[in-house]
This record gives structure tokens, sequence and C-alpha cells, in this order.
């Protein structure tokens, strides 16, 4: 599209028009700007996770091809998703046998609480599976704490 269109300057003029009422809302909004954080500080808690996990190479994809290069980073999202559901499995527990315990637990803060931790995981240890032991792998709910 020309940059002398019409269409094409009226389209410009109301994404800016957008984003100068969002800014404006951004200023004026404590909520908006928390909102905003949260989001930022979820997002690189992320990457710091990826990053911690992507060691081998320093962080770069190396692979020559797109086909490999796509499954690098395919293997990395599946490494980090399954970190992310055992912390969460995990967490979970830990809310359950607080509230056993008779510890109160308020829902609404629980979404302070991400399962992006990662000071746990032992990225250079040495690494033993005994496959059998997990032929039938136990409910959730059985893990004790």
């Amino acid at each position: 599209m020309s940059h002398r269109n019409k269409l094409f300057r009226g389209l410009q003029e109301l994404g800016r028009l957008v984003k100068t009422a969002y800014l404006a809302e951004y200023f004026r909004s404590e909520a908006l700007r928390r909102r905003v954080l949260l989001g930022l500080n979820k997002g690189e808690s992320l990457n710091s996770l990826s990053r911690k996990v992507f060691f081998g190479s320093l962080g770069e994809i190396r692979e020559r091809t797109y086909e490999e290069q796509l499954n690098t980073a395919s293997s990395l999202n599946l490494l980090l998703a399954a970190i992310v559901v055992w912390n969460t499995v995990h967490l979970q527990a830990c809310v359950r046998k607080l509230r056993s315990d008779g510890e109160q637990v308020v829902d609404d803060d629980l979404r302070y609480v991400s399962p992006l931790l990662r000071h746990h995981i032992g990225i250079y240890g040495q690494y033993n599976f005994d496959f059998r032991r997990f032929e039938t792998a136990p409910s959730p709910k059985s893990v004790a704490y």
C-alpha cells in the first residue's frame, strides 16, 4: 500500500490514536501498570527458566537446517512445559497440605504464585531413571509433603 494512499494514512493515524489513548490510560491507572508489570515479570521468568535449561550450546541454536532448529526449539518448549506441569502439580499439593493442616490459603493470593520456579532444578547433576518404578504414575493427591 502506498504511503500516499488516503486509506493507509487514515489507518496510520487511527493506530496513533489508539496508542495515545492506551498510553494515557497506562499513565492514569495504577491498576493497569501493575497488570502490565505482572505480565512482563511472568514473561521474564519464563525466559530466565529457558536460559537456565538451554545451556548446552550456551543458549545458541547452532543447527543449520530449519528442521533441526525447529526440533531444538520444540524440544526446549516441551521441556519447559514438563517443568511447569511438575511445578504446578507440586504447588497444588502444597496448597492442599496447607489447607488440610488448617492454614488459611486465600484463592486470590494464588495468582501471585508462579509455576516457573527453577532453583530446585539440578541442571548439572547426574540422572538415573528406573523406568520400572514409574510404570504406574502416582496420583498427585497421594504425594506426601
